[in-house]
């Protein structure tokens, strides 16, 4: 057995990467669940970020297992996301766009790499300190600490509301199954997943960065907010309910939508040739 085949360690990394997409759906699909549930006045429902929704995973009848395996997917698209940002598997290409993508994935592989975390800690029977507000609170407090903090919090804030206008506009006038293969009679369908998934976060981004540019403006930690925050803050204007579940939904189709990524997504899984590699490292040890 060829222990160095690259279509091997291809294959491998696109399972992954497939699986991460699933998982990345699954919580979204939680989420929305969940505070679609609490703006109709269900009872059942509550208003919360990754992390609440994990743990009402938790709850359910083999929840610890459910939520190893979510938490092992995350695990696996946070990896993929890392990979791709690196290698550039999705072709971006280094123009100064281009980058941006890139680097916007690799922060997204940092996030869903601690969701992941949070979700094992938790499967195990660890606990989860904290929610998302805190994490988002604690990581502005840091940037806050540092020189030109003000302006670095900023900056992010900033950043955060124009990929929430990206998403907006991605989820009405986009091409929302750009690199996915989906079959003709499937396609009606995912389109609609995807063009009311990307809207939703559009609106939630948008609200998440205004938060952290008040944040800034006030030098105040407290004020940043996460997935949890920037629903609740939703949740609390006129005729919030209605708001709350329009962006609720789409937050739902939008994890369903992840399942149509993990089954057609086109995944140009970098060729990891580990005996080119090695004999690389030896040439260079021999000069």
């Amino acid at each position: 057995m060829d222990l160095f085949a690259p279509a091997a360690s291809r294959s491998r990394i696109e399972l992954f990467a497939r699986a991460g997409f699933a998982a990345r759906g699954a919580v979204y699909v939680l989420v929305g669940t969940l505070a679609l549930l609490a703006a109709i006045g269900s009872g059942f429902g509550d208003v919360g970020g990754g992390k609440s929704a994990l743990q009402a995973l938790l709850g359910q009848p083999f929840g610890a297992l459910l939520l190893a395996a979510v938490g092992l997917g995350l695990v696996f698209f946070s990896v993929w996301r890392l990979v791709s940002a690196l290698t550039d598997a999705d072709s971006h290409g280094t123009s100064p766009k281009g980058l941006g993508v890139r680097a916007v994935h690799a922060l997204s592989g940092v996030v869903n790499g601690a969701l992941a975390v949070s979700a094992l800690h938790l499967a195990l029977g660890f606990g989860m300190s904290g929610g998302d507000d805190d994490a988002a609170q604690d990581w502005t407090a840091w940037l806050l600490s540092q020189p030109f903090g003000q302006w670095l919090v900023g900056a992010v804030g900033l950043g955060v509301v124009g990929g929430g206008v990206f998403h907006l506009w991605k989820g009405f006038r986009g091409d929302v199954l750009k690199r996915l293969a989906v079959p003709a009679a499937r396609r009606k369908m995912a389109l609609a997943l995807g063009r009311a998934g990307y809207a939703a976060r559009g609106v939630v981004f948008g609200v998440i960065g205004v938060f952290l540019v008040t944040a800034a403006i006030r030098a105040d930690s407290s004020e940043a907010k996460g997935l949890g925050g920037a629903l609740q803050a939703l949740e609390e204007q006129p005729y919030g309910w209605a708001l709350l579940g329009l962006v609720a939904a789409g937050l739902a189709a939008f994890g369903a939508f992840g399942v149509v990524q993990a089954l057609w997504r086109r995944i140009d899984a970098p060729d990891f040739d580990a005996r080119r590699a090695v004999d690389g490292v030896a040439r260079k040890a021999r000069v």
